[in-house]
C-alpha cells in the first residue's frame, strides 16, 4: 500500500499540479545559466563591461533628470543642496542632475479653493476638502444658538518662496486660520443675522481677518474671496426654525406691501395738498387785487365827484345804463304823460318768442 502522504496529490487553489513536482522556475534558471556560460566561458563578465554599463546608466539618468518644464500658470523654485537658489519662469529649463538641484513647481496664477462642510467630487487637492466636515460646520452664534455653516475660501499663491519655506504645510495652516476666523465672526452675531441679513457683512469681515493673519504668518497667500454657502440650524430644531423663518418672511412681505401702499397714497395726498394751497393762494391774490382795484377806482371817482358832483353823478348813471341795458331782452320807452303801460305789453306772447 503506498504512503498516503507521498502518493496523494495535494492540489492548491491556484494550481492543479502535484506539490511534490519540481517547479518550472528551476528549469528557467538552469537555462539562463547555460546561456550565460555561452557568452562568458569563464562564468562571469569582465569588470570593464560592468564599468561601461554603470557609466551609461548614470549618464542616462543624468540626462533624464537635467531638464524640466514649468507650466504657463506656474513658477518653479529651485533648491541647490536643499537651499533656495532661484525662481524661474514658465518654460523649458535645465538644472544640475542627480538630486543636486531640485525644482518645485508652484501654481501662482491658478485660483485655489478650500471647502468647509462639503466636498466637490473629483477634487485633486488634498487640502481642498474637509477631513471632518461635520465638526467644522458646527458653530455657536452670539445669542448662544447653534448653526451649521458651510463656506468656501478662494485664494492664490502670491509669494511662492514664502509659501514653501516660511510655514510648514501652509495649506493646512490656512484651513485652521479660516475655521478660527469664521467661528470668531459668527460668534459676534445673532443666528438671524448669520442666516438671513448678515451674510455679506460676515463674508467681508472674514476676508479681511483671514488676509491679515495670512500676512502676519508670512504664508505667501492672497485671499480672493470668502463665500458662505448653506447655513442651517441643527437637525433637531430645523422644523421650528423653518416656521420662524416663514413668519419673518411673511412679516417682511406685509411691511413691503404697507410701504408700497404708503408710497402710492402719500405722494397723491401731497400733490392734492399742494394743488389746494396753490388754488387758495391764487384766490387770495385775485381777491386782493380786485379789492385794491375797486378801492383805487372808488378813490379816483370820489376825487372827480368832489370836483363836479352833477357831472360825475350823470356819468355814473349813464355808465350804469350801458352795463344794464344790453342784458334786457325787451325795452319799452314811454314819456311822462303815459298813465298806463298795460296796452303796450304783449301778455299773450309765448315764452321764448321775441317781441
Amino acid at each position: 500500500m503506498p504512503n498516503q502522504d507521498n502518493g496523494r496529490e495535494n492540489r492548491g487553489p491556484w494550481s492543479g499540479k502535484p506539490t511534490n513536482a519540481r517547479p518550472e522556475f528551476d528549469d528557467l534558471l538552469r537555462q539562463g545559466q547555460e546561456r550565460l556560460q555561452d557568452y562568458f566561458p569563464s562564468g562571469r563578465p569582465p569588470a570593464k563591461t560592468f564599468l561601461i554599463a554603470a557609466a551609461l546608466a548614470v549618464a542616462a539618468l543624468g540626462i533624464w533628470s537635467s531638464y524640466y518644464t514649468v507650466p504657463s500658470d506656474s513658477v518653479a523654485i529651485v533648491q541647490r543642496f536643499g537651499k533656495y537658489n532661484a525662481e524661474v519662469s514658465p518654460g523649458l529649463h535645465f538644472k544640475i542632475p542627480l538630486g543636486v538641484d531640485v525644482a518645485t513647481v508652484v501654481p501662482v496664477k491658478r485660483q485655489l479653493k478650500q471647502e468647509f462642510g462639503f466636498t466637490t467630487p473629483g477634487a485633486t487637492d488634498p487640502y481642498q476638502s474637509p477631513t471632518d466636515g461635520r465638526r467644522e460646520t458646527e458653530m455657536v452664534t452670539g445669542d448662544l444658538n447653534a448653526a451649521l455653516v458651510e463656506w468656501v475660501v478662494q485664494y492664490r499663491i502670491s509669494e511662492p518662496r514664502k509659501f514653501l519655506f516660511e510655514v510648514r504645510e501652509p495649506s493646512a495652516t490656512l484651513r485652521y486660520v479660516s475655521e478660527s476666523v469664521m467661528r470668531e465672526v459668527v460668534g459676534d452675531r445673532t443666528v438671524d443675522e448669520v442666516i438671513t441679513v448678515g451674510r455679506q457683512e460676515i463674508e467681508n469681515e472674514a476676508l479681511l481677518k483671514m488676509q491679515a493673519l495670512a500676512t502676519k504668518y508670512a504664508m505667501g497667500i492672497s485671499i480672493d474671496q470668502v463665500q458662505l454657502k448653506n447655513i442651517n440650524p441643527p437637525q433637531p430644531v430645523q422644523a421650528s426654525f423653518n416656521e420662524v423663518n416663514q413668519a419673518q418672511q411673511e412679516k417682511e412681505r406685509l411691511i413691503n406691501e404697507a410701504r408700497r401702499e404708503y408710497n402710492k397714497v402719500i405722494p397723491l395726498a401731497e400733490g392734492e395738498k399742494d394743488q389746494r394751497i396753490r388754488e387758495a393762494d391764487g384766490s387770495r391774490l385775485k381777491r386782493t387785487n380786485e379789492a385794491e382795484g375797486d378801492a383805487a377806482r372808488f378813490t379816483a371817482l370820489l376825487s372827480e365827484y368832489r370836483k363836479a358832483p352833477e357831472v360825475t353823478r350823470r356819468r355814473i348813471y349813464i355808465e350804469t345804463l350801458q352795463d344794464v341795458l344790453p342784458g334786457i331782452r325787451s325795452k319799452i320807452i314811454v314819456d311822462g304823460s303815459t298813465r298806463s303801460i298795460l296796452p303796450l305789453l304783449n301778455l299773450d306772447r309765448q315764452p321764448g318768442e321775441k317781441q
